[in-house]
């Protein structure tokens, strides 16, 4: 598997994840992406024609996507009538290069096989759109090694949803633990690595404005008397904040599950973590 590379903008600690989550999930459900592509490759079609291009979907469950794309600021209607044929708007049209992040992110660092570039994209959505993966992801890719109680206390999780979400982000390949022990930190994997350029593609296509601020400089860190129990993801101070209130708090006891079959742990990282370590 190759080592990623992130482009210069790209570091997940500087991104705003929660925005990054409601706008995964907006764009995520299935078949919008195969519908987008279908309209932007064939211009403005009824739902009829849509399905006839996507046999392997029902018309039923395209027309009630589309509604839907319509509602989310997707399409529009490309006459006044309730039979005029959909387009997309401005907005839809200008997914082209998040689907295209996502497409080589899968392409480098999935194994699908052989496979159409949307139902690659759709299956890099459902990897990533789930409320609080992409927080996770962004406390791992900033504080590196971390146990599942900080992970917890970060994110502002209780543990059975915490462990679901690490579980189902292991399945899914893009986080694995350092070591084979019950207690051992999680870290990311290379595919879970090399998502900042993912992440920047989404918030830029959300937000147009995001280029210019990111020149801003960075807001003063708060007091530890300032730092509330959920950190604000998206700042550079998510593992500082971390460890001012761990450094006034109680150890809690490790949650975390069974061992199974992982991932390979990054070369890079695995240095990092020693049986001692406080994260």
């Amino acid at each position: 598997m190759p080592t990623p590379t992130q482009s210069s903008g790209a570091s997940i600690s500087s991104l705003d994840a929660q925005h990054i989550e409601a706008t995964l999930s907006r764009i995520a459900p299935k078949w919008t992406t195969w519908s987008t592509q279908t309209l932007a490759h064939h211009g403005p079609l009824r739902t009829r024609e849509l399905a006839a291009h996507l046999p392997f979907v029902h018309e039923t469950t395209l027309s009630r996507r589309l509604g839907q794309m319509r509602a989310d600021g997707l399409v529009t209607r490309a006459g006044d009538t309730h039979h005029s044929p959909y387009q997309l708007s401005v907005l839809g049209a200008a997914l082209s290069p998040v689907h295209r992040a996502l497409a080589d992110w899968s392409q480098r660092h999935l194994s699908l096989g052989t496979v159409a570039d949307a139902e690659r994209v759709e299956d890099a959505l459902r990897r990533l759109h789930l409320r609080h993966s992409t927080a996770v992801i962004q406390v791992l890719g900033t504080c590196g090694p971390t146990r599942f109680v900080h992970i917890a206390e970060e994110v502002g999780l209780d543990t059975s949803l915490a462990r679901h979400r690490l579980n189902r982000l292991q399945l899914d390949g893009l986080v694995t633990r350092v070591g084979p022990r019950h207690g051992d930190p999680y870290v990311l994997t290379d595919a879970g690595q090399a998502l900042g350029p993912v992440y920047t593609a989404v918030e830029r296509w959300s937000n147009p404005t995001t280029e210019r601020l990111s020149v801003l400089p960075p807001a003063p860190a708060r007091s530890a008397a300032q730092a509330h129990s959920h950190v604000p993801l998206g700042t550079g101070d998510v593992c500082t904040a971390a460890a001012l209130r761990r450094s006034t708090a109680v150890m809690s006891t490790v949650f975390s599950h069974p061992p199974q079959p992982q991932p390979r742990v990054p070369a890079a990282v695995t240095h990092q973590s020693t049986p001692g370590r406080s994260r």
